[in-house]
């Protein structure tokens, strides 16, 4: 009943919003001429006053009132064209049509959602479903009630620790960040806090890996030297910014430390092989092609990780490149990101169709570019050559 009231009370304000200016009544604007006729009407006042203190004679007062007259009756009759002119025509039939419509529209969506919706349905107040069971509540939810928790219960540094991944996982780096700042604050410093901090700062700058970031990705090192996963993301920051021989250097670094059956062993000798070819100048220049997202640093990191879903967190950063790709097709490094990925997740067939929707997307001059990279992955030997570009 209360919905119906309000429901009610909502459509007649809105019915009269509408209505209220179509009763008001519309006046004619008052031409230049109106104003010369009240000129005229005072110049003969004066006229008569001053013939009445005697400062005019009778002959020159007549003179001036005869003239002053034939321009009033000039003014008075344009005054009368003007109105003809402005005069608004009113047509009964559109009142009246105007009126069934404005009455009619809140009429037909009253009947509609009597038919389809559904009114009887009782109130699920926010309060009340974040007070469901966890098991009965869904991802959103679950968040939101996090949130809630967080709101009025700002230093809950466990609270924020355990959302921070959540946001990175859902591509919400920013949040990421903000909650990670949080639980470092109050939970105190941590190589895995560190790291995930960098991690999500790196997400929010779309990959790329800034000054900031790699200092805090240093300091988790700095905390956990054995940890390497801080070391990819390093090593994909140099990549960004030129500094190759540094990155080759600290390959190799990781290649002498890991043991032999290390799963990402063989990605990392070739990505060394062809910097130390570029270095020496024996290679096109491939650093663009180098700077990859997941595959160069983020699916390598976690393919090590032993405390923590490393397929899962693959996937999801995998999934947001694809994403992030329907926004912006013609990103080539993100295409070669998302086919390198592909790859190392031992998903060929999404590797091809990647490739086959980025030759569809990408502009000629950069479909040989990422034809460069299939041919370097194995993927085709000769592309089939793409459509015609958008």
């Amino acid at each position: 009943m209360v919905f119906w009231i309000s429901a009610a009370v909502l459509t007649v304000v809105a019915t009269l919003l509408v209505l209220l200016p179509l009763t008001r009544r519309i006046h004619a604007p008052v031409s230049d001429n109106q104003y010369d006729v009240e000129v005229y009407r005072d110049q003969l006042r004066e006229l008569d006053a001053d013939e009445k203190r005697g400062l005019i004679d009778p002959a020159s007062s007549e003179q001036a009132r005869a003239e002053i007259g034939r321009r009033l009756l000039k003014s008075a009759k344009a005054v009368e064209e003007d109105k003809a002119l402005v005069r608004p025509t009113k047509s009964a039939t559109r009142e009246w049509l105007t009126l069934a419509t404005v009455l009619a529209i809140p009429l037909i969506s009253w009947g509609i959602y009597a038919k389809t919706g559904s009114p009887d349905l009782p109130a699920q107040p926010l309060a009340e479903r974040l007070a469901k069971p966890a098991d009965q509540s869904t991802p959103a939810e679950l968040i939101a009630r996090a949130e809630a928790h967080l709101t009025l219960n700002p230093d809950d540094g466990q609270g924020w620790e355990v959302l921070a991944p959540i946001y990175l996982r859902l591509g919400r780096p920013a949040d990421a960040v903000t909650a990670y700042r949080h639980a470092i604050r109050l939970n105190g410093d941590s190589a895995a806090r560190q790291l995930g901090l960098g991690q999500a700062m790196a997400a929010a700058a779309d990959g790329k890996i800034t000054p900031e970031a790699e200092a805090v990705l240093k300091h988790a090192l700095e905390l956990d030297p054995s940890d390497m996963r801080p070391q990819f993301y390093i090593i994909d920051g140099w990549m960004q910014q030129g500094r190759l021989p540094e990155a080759r250097d600290l390959i190799r670094k990781l290649l002498a430390e890991a043991p032999a059956d290390v799963p990402w062993r063989d990605q990392a000798q070739a990505a060394l092989t062809r910097l130390d070819q570029e270095i020496a100048g024996d290679a096109p220049d491939v650093s663009d092609v180098e700077k990859t997202g997941p595959d160069a640093s983020q699916v390598e990191a976690a393919a090590g990780m032993n405390n923590q879903d490393p397929a899962a967190m693959i996937e999801g950063m995998v999934a947001n490149l694809a994403e992030k790709l329907k926004q912006s097709p013609d990103d080539i490094e993100g295409w070669e990101r998302l086919v390198r990925s592909y790859v190392v997740l031992n998903r060929p067939n999404d590797a091809l169709d990647a490739l086959a929707r980025a030759r569809k997307a990408l502009a000629a001059d950069k479909i040989a570019r990422l034809d460069a990279v299939a041919s370097e992955l194995g993927l085709a030997d000769e592309p089939d050559q793409p459509e015609t570009n958008r």
